[in-house]
C-alpha cells in the first residue's frame, strides 16, 4: 500500500509541475501565482467570481509575444487546410485501402499526434530498434499494459519515428474494439488487423511487421499493484504462427504503460451492459468524466530484444505441445527480466 501511494503522489507531483510549467510558459507568471490562482479557484463560486477570473485570465493573454501567436496561427492555418484537403478527396472516394483496410492517406494524418504523444508526452525511449528486420515477416511480441492499448500505438510510432527503415506495424487486436464506434474505424485505417491465427500468418508470410500482446485482457487490466508482473502468454499461439511462417520472433518490453492510468480496481459488472470486458476504477476515471480519459505523461522505455530465430524449426514443430511452450517460455521470461532491469534502473515513473 505504501509503494502504491508513493507512486500516486509522484503522479500528481508530475501533473501540477507540467500545469505550472503550461501556465508559465503561457502567460509569464510565476508558480506561486498559478497555484494561488489555482487554490481558490472554487472558493465564493458565484457568476461576478467567475467574470473576474476569466477577464484576468484575458489580460494575461495580452502578455504573449505577438510573434509567437503569428507563428502558431501559420501553423495552425497550414494544418486545417491540410485536413480540408484530405477530407474533400476522401469525400470522392480519392483514397485506396490494402486487403486489410489500412489507408496510407489516414495514417499520415493520424500520425502527427501519435509522434507528439511519443515525443513530447511520454517521451520514449527506444532500446534495440536495430533488431527489428528491415523488411520481411517479423513477430514482434510485447507486454500488455496501460487499461487503453497505447502501448500497441507507441510499439508502432518507435517503427515510424526511430526505425533505421521506417515500417507499418500491424497489431493484431481483440474482438472488443471492432465493437466500438470510431475506434474499430480508426484501428482498421492505420493498419491494425482482428486478432486470430490465419490473420496473423497472412501478414507474416506476406512479408509484413506484425506485433501480438499475449496477456490480452489480462494485461490490460492488471492492478496497480501488480504493475510489471507478466500474465500468462495464453497457450503459445504465436509461437505456432511463427513457426508455421518460418519468421522470427521479437521480444519487446515496454516500461512506462503501466502507470498511464493508475488501475486501482476493477468493477466488472459495470463493463458487460457495454460489453467491456473490465471496468477500471482510476484517479481520475470515472470521476472526471471523459477528463479522465487523458492518459498521465509518464516517461516510457521500449527494448526490442534480439530476434527469435524459427527458420531451423519445421512447420511440423507448430504441433509439438514441448517446442511451443519452451519457446513460449522463452520469450516470455526475456521480457520480464528486460522489464525488471528497467523498472530497478528508473529513479522515477517521470523520468
Amino acid at each position: 500500500m505504501a509503494k502504491n501511494a508513493s507512486v500516486l503522489r509522484q503522479l500528481l507531483g508530475e501533473v501540477e509541475t507540467r500545469i505550472v510549467d503550461l501556465y508559465e510558459a503561457f502567460t509569464g507568471g510565476t508558480a506561486k501565482t498559478a497555484f494561488d490562482r489555482a487554490g481558490s479557484l472554487f472558493e465564493g463560486w458565484t457568476a461576478e467570481g467567475l467574470i473576474k477570473r476569466v477577464a484576468g485570465w484575458a489580460k494575461a493573454v495580452e502578455n504573449v509575444d505577438v510573434d509567437t501567436l503569428k507563428g502558431l496561427k501559420l501553423v495552425l492555418d497550414g494544418l486545417i487546410e491540410t485536413y480540408k484537403d484530405a477530407a474533400r478527396r476522401r469525400s470522392k472516394g480519392e483514397y485506396e485501402v490494402d486487403e486489410f483496410g489500412l489507408d496510407e492517406g489516414f495514417l499520415d494524418l493520424a500520425r502527427p499526434l501519435f509522434v507528439f504523444l511519443y515525443r513530447k508526452w511520454w517521451r520514449v525511449t527506444t532500446v534495440g530498434i536495430e533488431n527489428v528486420p528491415k523488411e520481411g515477416g517479423a513477430l514482434l511480441v510485447a507486454n500488455h499494459s496501460g487499461v487503453l492499448p497505447w502501448d500497441g500505438a507507441m510499439v508502432a510510432t518507435a517503427m515510424w519515428a526511430d526505425a533505421p527503415q521506417p515500417r507499418v506495424v500491424r497489431t493484431l487486436h481483440l474482438d472488443w474494439f471492432t465493437q466500438l464506434p470510431y475506434v474499430a474505424t480508426l484501428m482498421l485505417r492505420t493498419g491494425q488487423v482482428l486478432a486470430c491465427p490465419e490473420n496473423a500468418e497472412r501478414l507474416l508470410k506476406g512479408g509484413h511487421l506484425a506485433a501480438v500482446f499475449p496477456e490480452g485482457v489480462k494485461g490490460v487490466g492488471k492492478l496497480l499493484k501488480d504493475r510489471y508482473k507478466l500474465a500468462r502468454f495464453g497457450r503459445g499461439g504465436f509461437v505456432k504462427v511463427a513457426l508455421r511462417s518460418h519468421a522470427p520472433i521479437i521480444p519487446v518490453s515496454i516500461v512506462g504503460a503501466e502507470e498511464i492510468y493508475p488501475n486501482l480496481m476493477r468493477v466488472d459488472w459495470l463493463g458487460k451492459p457495454i460489453g467491456a470486458p473490465y471496468m477500471p476504477i482510476t484517479p481520475t476515471w470515472p470521476w472526471f468524466g471523459l477528463l479522465g480519459l487523458v492518459p498521465l505523461p509518464t516517461k516510457w522505455t521500449i527494448e526490442f530484444g534480439k530476434p527469435i530465430d524459427t527458420s531451423k524449426f519445421r512447420e511440423r514443430d507448430a504441433e509439438n505441445f514441448l517446442v511451443v511452450q519452451r519457446l513460449t517460455n522463452q520469450v516470455r521470461d526475456e521480457i520480464q527480466a528486460t522489464i525488471t532491469k528497467h523498472v530497478l534502473r528508473r529513479e522515477s515513473v517521470f523520468w
